[in-house]
Formats: structure tokens, sequence, C-alpha cells
């Protein structure tokens, strides 16, 4: 099963409210015949994107290859959230690897959201303000509570703001949490303008694109002198070094990372203009996600539209209503929008990991690889494209802070993934209905 053929029509972006919002970037030449080239990048989402970007601006001869358009994947249709941190709140990370590690790794994501920031300065792309958690119980808000604090103290961070109920619902607009927080130093932004601004950053920089090209396999070097080939539908690539940027869609290509790294599916919709009505909706505008397993999460774009994201399912098939699949996951935050029209709904794959940390490995000789960023890649698969050119020009440090998180393979391998996706979408998709 090919993710990256399964739901989509080749070279098209999805008929999501991004792509209908996004100016148009030409496209970008099909790979074809021999070329060669320093580093050759196989994904055209912000990892490999900014990998491009920062390789070509370091002066090397550096070629993506694309098998759609870029931002084609979860970079063009996430909820567009750039969250502070890792996916791993501090003291989980504090537990597992000691202070020391947990700070490193916060640093690293602080580099993340001032790094997108700037390309997205770079590219006109507007960043607004605010990521709101929205907690179910009142033991979730007081640990939100604790973290806010925690950060304030040990990591010179105080920009989160705790939130009791009241609280959370004035900044929100909906009665249906206990509370939570809002970090003001986390930001939304639209994911597809982003993607394609790097892009042009990275052509504009000397990298060169080929969009509606797929890689089918990889020769790679046995030793460091060698070179390696990546082999496409319509030509190949002879290069130094490669970076395997594909998150969900790298398929069978990269085996020792598909048993480490599984993709999923996840859903959004998004209103009409709600214009001057149901003013309580974000008045202050920040983006908010809830602390379910199968997350809720939404934020306003710039022209008052609500963008929701939500809902599970057990199968890589979209499904054939999407609107009917995340209504419900909407209506259970704002049951005031229940006469709102839904103009869009669209899906999109991601790549999560056992420990919801990302990925990082050297799958073959001269090989750099980072995936599996668990909802959580706005800012650090944009990071881990930089770290990943920083390493191949010798400055390895960040992509071995990284890369020493051990990331555990999923029970069976690659081969399990898909049967292990549906047993455990189910039960965390019962468990969140039922309130746990």
């Amino acid at each position: 099963m090919n993710l990256l053929y399964l739901n989509d029509r080749r070279g098209k972006y999805p008929d999501s409210l991004y792509a209908e919002t996004s100016p148009e970037l030409a496209p970008f030449p099909m790979l074809k015949g021999e070329t060669r080239a320093d580093v050759a990048v196989v994904g055209g989402g912000y990892t490999g994107l900014s990998a491009a970007l920062h390789l070509a601006r370091r002066g090397y001869a550096v070629i993506l290859l694309e098998a759609h358009r870029v931002g084609f994947g979860a970079s063009g249709r996430n909820g567009g959230q750039l969250g502070s941190g890792q996916r791993q709140e501090v003291d989980w990370l504090e537990a597992q690897f000691g202070r020391e590690t947990a700070r490193r790794l916060w640093d690293l994501a602080e580099k993340a959201k001032a790094l997108v920031r700037s390309l997205a300065a770079e590219a006109g792309v507007p960043v607004r303000d605010g990521v709101a958690h929205a907690c179910r119980t009142q033991s979730e808000v007081d640990h939100a509570h604790r973290i806010a604090e925690h950060l304030a103290q040990h990591y010179d961070y105080a920009r989160v703001q705790p939130l009791d109920g009241q609280g959370l619902a004035d900044l929100a607009g909906t009665q249906s949490y206990a509370g939570g927080d809002v970090d003001w130093g986390a930001g939304h932004l639209h994911p597809l303008n982003l993607a394609k601004g790097i892009a042009r950053l990275a052509h504009d920089a000397g990298a060169v694109i080929h969009e509606n090209t797929h890689v089918h396999r990889i020769t790679h070097a046995r030793k460091p002198a060698e070179k390696t080939i990546i082999h496409c539908d319509t030509g190949r690539v002879i290069c130094d070094h490669v970076i395997l940027a594909g998150n969900g869609y790298l398929g069978g290509i990269a085996p020792k990372i598909a048993s480490k790294v599984m993709p999923i599916n996840n859903y959004i919709v998004a209103t009409e203009p709600l214009g001057e009505n149901f003013p309580e909706i974000l008045p202050q505008n920040p983006a908010v996600a809830d602390t379910k397993f199968v997350v809720n999460y939404w934020r306003l774009d710039d022209e008052r539209r609500l963008i929701f994201g939500g809902g599970e399912t057990v199968s890589y098939r979209f499904p054939k209503d999407i609107f009917a699949k995340v209504r419900p996951h909407l209506l259970s935050v704002y049951p005031q929008l229940g006469d709102v029209r839904l103009t869009h709904a669209w899906g999109g794959t991601l790549a999560i990991t056992t420990n919801r940390m990302p990925c990082f490995v050297r799958p073959a000789v001269n090989c750099l690889s980072a995936s599996g960023f668990s909802g959580h890649g706005v800012g650090m698969a944009t990071l881990s494209g930089r770290l990943m050119a920083e390493a191949i020009a010798g400055q390895a440090e960040g992509f071995e802070v990284m890369e020493a998180i051990p990331t555990g393979g999923f029970p069976g391998g690659a081969s399990l993934r898909g049967p292990l996706l549906v047993a455990g979408m189910a039960w965390y998709g019962l468990r969140d209905r039922l309130g746990f």
C-alpha cells in the first residue's frame, strides 16, 4: 500500500482551505535523466525544504526530490500550530533523561520556534501569537499549572499563563473544559504558505527542486568514500550524502525507519467566515489544542474561519465523508456552531513514534533521517532540516542530541504497524469518548 497515492491525485494539492487561499507556486520540473549533487534530499515538506535551504546557503549542490508538490503532505495540511518544547512535557523528559538533557531538548525546541518565525518573516507569512491547552479534568489542569511554574523557575520561560475554568472559557469561548493554560510564546500560521515560502527561499539560494519525481529505491554507499544512488521513476541522482525527509510517506525505501515510525491519518474542517458572529470564540486569537489522545485542535484564520481538526479512523484510506467524521468533535466544543456551514474538509498523513519523540537516525553510510514528529512538526521538522544540514557540514551537535533519544520499534515492526494502528486507534478513541 503506497500512501503517496492512496488518497490523493498525483501532483495535486488536496481540496483544502489552505490550497484555496495560498498564492500559486509555479511547478518545479520533473527530474529527467541522470544528475549529480553533493546532497540529495528526499521529501519536499518542512524537513526537506529546510535542509535544502540551509545546505544551499552553505554552498552545497543540493537536489530535492518530491513525489507530488512541495508542501503536499502534512506540512501543507496541518493545524498550523507552532508549539513550544518537545511533544513530551519537560517533566516526562526529566524523568526519562535527566534535567540536563531535558534542558538541551527544550533549548533546541526554542531554536525551532525562532527558526520558523525567521523563515516565515523572510517569506512574508504572518505568525499569530498564542497556543492554549484545554484540559478536560481538574488533575490535568493542576498538572498544566505545575508545568507552567516549573518552566518559569527552571527553564527561564515565563510566557505560559495558567487558566482556571472560567479563564479558559473566556479565552476560547467554550464551556467544555476544566481549565488549562495559554502559551503566548507559541503561535500559529498558514502551514502551506510556510512550506511554499521555504521552497522559494531554497530555490533562490540555489537548491534544485524536482516535483512529481517519485523515489523508488536507494542504493546506499557501503563506505564513506562511495556514492549513493537515488533511483526515481524518470531518472536518478548520484550524490555524496542523502537526507530522508519523507516522514509518513517514506514507505518501503527505508525499512529501518519504517519499524520505528508509523503513519496515521488526521482530518480537518473549516467553517464559513464567522464575521461578527460568535465574538466569544477566540477573541484574542490564539490557537487551541486539548488533552485528548486523539487531539482536537483549532484556530481562526485571518478571515475568521474556524479551522478545526479531530477524529480518528482505523484505516489508511480517508473516509468518504470527512465533514461527518469531524463535525461531531467540533460541535462537542462549540455547540453554538450547529447551523454554521462547513466549507472545506481534508485529510492528511502524519507520523508518530512509540514515545512521541522524533526519530533521528543514520540509516546507512552518508545518510541522515528525521521523522515521526507526532503532531509537533511545524517547529521541530523545520529545525530538523537545519540540524541535518549542519551535520553534513561537520557540525553535528544538535543532530546528536536528538539522535541520542532512543526511539523504540513498534511491536512486530513495519509489517504489523497497520493492525496495531487499527487496535490502538480504536482503543484510544474509546477512552477519549468515555472521558479518560
